[in-house]
C-alpha cells in the first residue's frame, strides 16, 4: 500500500535520460515524459526540487563508465520533498525534505557492509547509475538511504553537499591532513571549493592546484594560502594531497611536492592512466598513494552535520532541467564556478 501526502500528484513527468553514452557536445540527454514511479515497502517517492550536476554524471553519459542499465535517467545530488510512501515506511513523513546522494543500496550483510565499508560493498547500488536519478521531476529511493538536511541550507545549496561535499569529506579524512598541516587541492571544483572550507576551519593551510583562472580566484576567496598550476613549485611540501581532476599524470606531480610520509588521495571515479612512478625519487620514504571509492551513510550524516556547525558556503550556478546537457558541458570545460545545479521543482 502506498500512502499519499500530496492532493495533486503526478502523473507523468519529466526527465533527462540517457539512451547511449555519447560526447556531451552531442547532447547526449533528451527531454522525455516518463511515468512516476510508484515507492515499494520501505520507500518514498520524492518530488524532485532540485539536482546537483557531478563529474560522475559526464563521465556516465559520456561513456567512461561502464553503464549497467539503459535507458537512463542520471543524478545522484537530490534535494526534493516526501510526496508518497511504500508500507513500513517510519523515518520520513508528510513534505518531509530529504536528500538523496551516490549510494542507492547496498546488501548489508557482506564482509564490507559488517566492517563499516558499505562503500566497498559488491552489490552496493548508485543513483543515477544503477537506478534512475535526480535529472527528473520525481525519484524513489529506500528511506535507508536518505537524509533529512539542515534547514539553513536552501534547496540548491544543499544540493552539492550531497556528493561533492560528501566525497570530498571522505577524501580529506582518507588523506590523513592533520590540524595546522599543509593540503595541496588538485583541481577546484564543486568538491575542492567545500573541501577547502572544511580544511581551513581545522587550521590547514592550503595550496590549490588550477588552470582555470576562475577558480583559482575563487579558491582565493575562499581562503587558499597559494594558487598555482600543478607544474609549478608550492611556497613549501605538501604534508598531504587530494586530486579532484580525472588526469593521472597529477599523480606524479601531487608526489613531486609531498613531503616523506605524505599521503596523496585520488578523489575521482575514473582517472585517465597514472605515468610510471619512479620509486626512488616519488614514491620512496612511505609516501602513500589511496584511492577514494564511494561514501558511507554515516559519511554523509556526519558531513551535513560538520556543514551545518560550520556554515558551509555552496557557490552556486543554476540551470533549468532542460539545460542538462548545456551544464554538464560547462563542466567539462571548467566553466562553472562553484557547482552546477539543476533547478527542477518549486525552490525553497
Amino acid at each position: 500500500m502506498v500512502r499519499r501526502f500530496f492532493a495533486k500528484l503526478l502523473t507523468a513527468m519529466r526527465a533527462m535520460v540517457l539512451d547511449k553514452p555519447m560526447p556531451v557536445e552531442e547532447n547526449p540527454l533528451r527531454l522525455r515524459e516518463l511515468p512516476v514511479p510508484t515507492p515499494g515497502p520501505g520507500e518514498i517517492r520524492v518530488r524532485v526540487r532540485a539536482c546537483g550536476v557531478c563529474h560522475t554524471d559526464l563521465h556516465t553519459v559520456e561513456g567512461d563508465l561502464l553503464l549497467p542499465t539503459l535507458p537512463l535517467v542520471p543524478g545522484h545530488q537530490i534535494v526534493g520533498v516526501v510526496e508518497a510512501a511504500g508500507a513500513g515506511v517510519r523515518q520520513f513523513r508528510e513534505g518531509d525534505r530529504v536528500g538523496i546522494p551516490w549510494l542507492h543500496s547496498t546488501c548489508g550483510v557482506c564482509q564490507y557492509c559488517r566492517r563499516g565499508l558499505e562503500n566497498l560493498c559488491e552489490q552496493a547500488r548508485f543513483t543515477g547509475y544503477h537506478a534512475h536519478g535526480g535529472y527528473a521531476e520525481a525519484t524513489v529511493v529506500s528511506e535507508a538511504f536518505a537524509y533529512h538536511l539542515p534547514n539553513q541550507f536552501t534547496d540548491v545549496e544543499a544540493a552539492p553537499l550531497l556528493c561533492a561535499g560528501v566525497i570530498g569529506y571522505r577524501a580529506l579524512r582518507l588523506s590523513n591532513v592533520q590540524p595546522g598541516e599543509r593540503l595541496g587541492l588538485y583541481g577546484f571544483g564543486a568538491s575542492a571549493h567545500v573541501v577547502i572550507q572544511l580544511a581551513r576551519h581545522q587550521g590547514c593551510e592550503v595550496y590549490v592546484f588550477t588552470r582555470a583562472a576562475g577558480h583559482g580566484e575563487l579558491a582565493r576567496k575562499l581562503g587558499a594560502a597559494w594558487v598555482g598550476k600543478a607544474q609549478d613549485e608550492p611556497p613549501a611540501k605538501l604534508d598531504a594531497a587530494i586530486i579532484f581532476a580525472p588526469a593521472g599524470a597529477l599523480v606524479l606531480e601531487a608526489l613531486r611536492v609531498l613531503r616523506r610520509g605524505g599521503t596523496v588521495a585520488l578523489a575521482g571515479v575514473t582517472m585517465s592512466p597514472i605515468p610510471e612512478i619512479t620509486y626512488d625519487s616519488l614514491l620512496y620514504h612511505e609516501r602513500i598513494v589511496r584511492s577514494v571509492a564511494n561514501s558511507t551513510r554515516e559519511d554523509v550524516r556526519e558531513l551535513l552535520s560538520l556543514a551545518a556547525e560550520m556554515s558551509v558556503r555552496t557557490e552556486i550556478e543554476t540551470f533549468d532541467l532542460a539545460e542538462a546537457n548545456r551544464a554538464l558541458l560547462l563542466m567539462k570545460q571548467s566553466r562553472i564556478r562553484g557547482a552546477g545545479v539543476l533547478k527542477i521543482g518549486g525552490i525553497a
